[in-house]
């Protein structure tokens, strides 16, 4: 699955998390040091409104920094370890990368602009207001620029993913396809070969993108939410707390983890039992094309029991896992206003100050509930690994899992 497509996998995933731990330590200590170097500047009196967000001192040593990062790894890979996917696998997720990143600056961008926008709005609806309507009609074109940036990203991102993706299913197609003799007697090999490497292409893709993005989404708002509690002087019921905002998204979103992930904890391995008595019933069905003393009438009614008896014990799990996830997101709605209602009825914040906080605090809360959002994928992605695992052990000349032995049948 990962060799296929990635250099020397034992190596290269310790070396990716090696160089790029070293990259960030360099970065965050010496930025500064770098920047002055060159005569640019690291530190920003305010934020910059617009499309100059992305072209600050800071943004070009970054781009010029990443780069080099990038340059100087993939370099030592093509010249120590050469393979066939290198470009697609080591400079194609470096480009996935950046992209996550830049998404999440218009992010970025865009929670700047929602302050000045909202503070004229609100400025413009009171009496003898100076505002004019060729400052907001500025401050849209300002939007508009960062919206048609955010779109070009996006629309580059997804078809450069799309033949990443199909890339990553070809490797792993070659490679099975080249142990075709070994792995052709395991039940529904073509399957496996034709769909599970597809799926697992897309869903790593997926749930690796996610994840960064999450990542990135707490380095980037986190320290906006710390700067914005200076606006928020106490919450209810707790009182004054150290930086509140940041105090309470954090507290927020690992109760709503913890909660979520208590009440699905048997979900997993329902879904995992799927995949047995489903398997268990396609291959009766399968074995019985060519075999007519098998999938006989009654064995077919006990397997889809089976089967029957799962899916309703999944439903009646689902059913009370669902009313504790609608009750926390529909809570997660309201949860920032909640505690901001001390500081709004003592009118110590604009109304534009409010977006901006309230922006800032939802892409916090959602990036730390990535686990809880993402748990049903994951579980999807392990069925799929663990139905490609089977191609492995055949490889390698190991025992098959019991749900592939040809005697469970």
């Amino acid at each position: 699955m990962f060799k296929s497509f990635f250099p020397n996998s034992r190596l290269f995933w310790p070396s990716v998390v090696v160089w790029a731990m070293l990259c960030c330590g360099v970065w965050f200590q010496y930025s500064a040091t770098i920047g002055s170097a060159f005569g640019l500047s690291m530190t920003e009196a305010e934020p910059v409104i617009g499309l100059g967000h992305f072209v600050t001192d800071v943004f070009i040593l970054f781009y010029g920094y990443y780069a080099l990062s990038v340059g100087l790894f993939a370099a030592a890979w093509f010249v120590l370890k050469p393979s066939r996917w290198q470009a697609w696998s080591i400079l194609g997720s470096a480009f996935i990368l950046f992209s996550t990143y830049y998404s999440v600056q218009v992010s970025v961008a865009i929670n700047n602009w929602r302050r000045p926008f909202f503070d004229a709005v609100q400025s413009a609806l009171s009496p003898n207001s100076k505002v004019t309507t060729a400052q907001l009609y500025l401050l849209m074109l300002q939007f508009a620029e960062i919206a048609f940036v955010a779109i070009f990203i996006y629309v580059v991102t997804k078809f450069f993913v799309s033949h990443y993706i199909f890339r990553w299913r070809t490797a792993m197609n070659a490679f099975y396809t080249s142990q075709w003799t070994q792995v052709r007697h395991i039940e529904g090999a073509s399957q496996r070969v034709q769909e599970d490497t597809m799926r697992f292409a897309t869903i790593m893709e997926g749930l690796g993108v996610s994840m960064v993005e999450a990542v990135m989404t707490l380095f980037a708002f986190l320290p906006v939410l710390w700067g914005l509690s200076t606006y928020v002087s106490e919450l209810p019921l707790f009182g004054k707390v150290p930086a509140p905002l940041f105090s309470a998204a954090i507290a927020w979103s690992l109760f709503g983890t913890l909660l979520l992930a208590a009440v699905g904890i048997k979900l997993p391995g329902l879904e995992f039992k799927n995949q047995r008595v489903e398997a268990a019933y396609r291959k009766e069905l399968v074995y019985g094309e060519d075999d007519a003393d098998r999938a006989q009438p009654m064995t077919l009614q006990h397997l889809f029991a089976d089967v029957r008896s799962n899916y309703f014990r999944l439903y009646f799990h689902y059913l009370y896992f669902n009313v504790a996830r609608s009750l926390y997101l529909q809570a997660d709605n309201i949860f920032a206003y909640l505690i901001l209602v001390p500081t709004i009825a003592l009118g110590k914040i604009t109304f534009g100050l409010l977006q901006q906080i309230l922006t800032a605090f939802s892409q916090v809360s959602n990036a730390f509930q990535y686990l809880v959002n993402s748990w049903t994928t994951i579980v999807e992605l392990l069925s799929v690994y663990k139905r490609l695992t089977t191609f492995e052990a055949a490889i390698r000349h190991e025992a098959l899992p019991a749900i592939d032995q040809p005697t469970s049948a």
